[in-house]
């Protein structure tokens, strides 16, 4: 009986150790691949996280991130189109889309996910280095730290990723971190950009002023224009007056000699004792106080 028991016992330990290597769990944030004697007979997706089985022994898994992943390469030296050094210091976004392509491209020997990805760092830093140094070694700095910026890292990626989907991997971002000189002629280099950009504020503002030179003068031209033709207008309009008031003065006239020589007196009064302290000295039977001696003028 002692010996039965022992041997249920010894069974039961056999059947957990069984168990336990046959059974395997994948995570929410996590990708298998099951092997047997190396080559994969298996992928188990994120989706289907949870407990799953192998066959002990003869079969093993390798688990893979399905997260996004960040890979920070070294700084690049890119020499730009004005020849000038640069350190470009990037990184890349990805994420392991086929990781069955993924295993059989970069797996080699070794069935290790670190090693794995190592070896993928480094192809794809490779590749990253070559885009950077080619995109950005046909433009100016300035095209680098301005609106060209995006552009530029849109044909980075572009040229990454077609050498990362060949590896079962997608990439989601390229981006610059950092773009700055090499410290033993990082001043010239600012010197001379301070100098450019001098250059051309004083470009700018030369064409601002001969534009404002244009724009005064033809502002000129047209005041004069205009105060001409309203200079015209107004001399015409009092010329038509004139006549209008010299017809009135003649009909006056005409009807009644007497009144309009009386009006007239009555002008040259008002004209003569405009400010009221004027002084005359005339004769008591002057013409011109005929009108101030003699209602009737007489």
């Amino acid at each position: 009986m002692k010996n039965l028991s022992y041997a249920v016992l010894a069974f039961v330990i056999v059947g957990l150790i069984i168990a336990s290597s046959a059974l395997f769990t994948v995570k929410e944030d996590e990708q298998a691949i099951v092997l047997q004697f190396g080559d994969p007979v298996k992928t188990i997706p994120s989706e289907d996280a949870g407990l799953h089985f192998k066959t002990p022994v003869v079969q093993n898994v390798v688990r893979f991130s399905a997260k996004n992943l960040n890979f920070d390469a070294a700084p690049v030296e890119v020499i730009v189109a004005n020849e000038e050094r640069l350190l470009v210091d990037a990184f890349v976004r990805y994420e392991i889309a086929d990781p069955l392509l993924y295993f059989q491209r970069l797996s080699g020997v070794s069935t290790n996910a670190l090693e794995i990805r190592e070896r993928f760092d480094t192809r794809i830093g490779a590749v990253l280095g070559e885009a950077v140094r080619q995109v950005l070694g046909e433009v100016q700095i300035r095209d680098i730290i301005t609106e060209r910026r995006g552009e530029l890292m849109a044909a980075i990626q572009a040229a990454v990723s077609e050498e990362a989907r060949a590896l079962g991997v997608r990439i989601i971002d390229v981006r610059i971190r950092q773009a700055d000189f090499p410290q033993e002629n990082a001043e010239n280099v600012y010197e001379r950009m301070i100098s450019d950009y001098n250059q051309q504020a004083e470009s700018i503002r030369a064409e601002g002023e001969r534009q404002a030179r244009e724009i005064t003068a033809s502002a000129e031209k047209e005041v004069v224009q205009i105060t001409a033709a309203a200079r015209e207008e107004s001399q015409r309009i009092r010329g038509a007056a004139d006549g209008q008031r010299n017809a009135i003065y003649n009909q006056a006239y005409t009807r009644d000699p007497e009144f309009f020589a009386f009006y007239r007196s009555l002008t040259a009064y008002e004209q003569a004792l405009q400010d009221g302290q004027t002084t005359i000295i005339l004769s008591p039977d002057s013409e011109f106080f005929r009108y101030f001696n003699d209602q009737e003028g007489r």
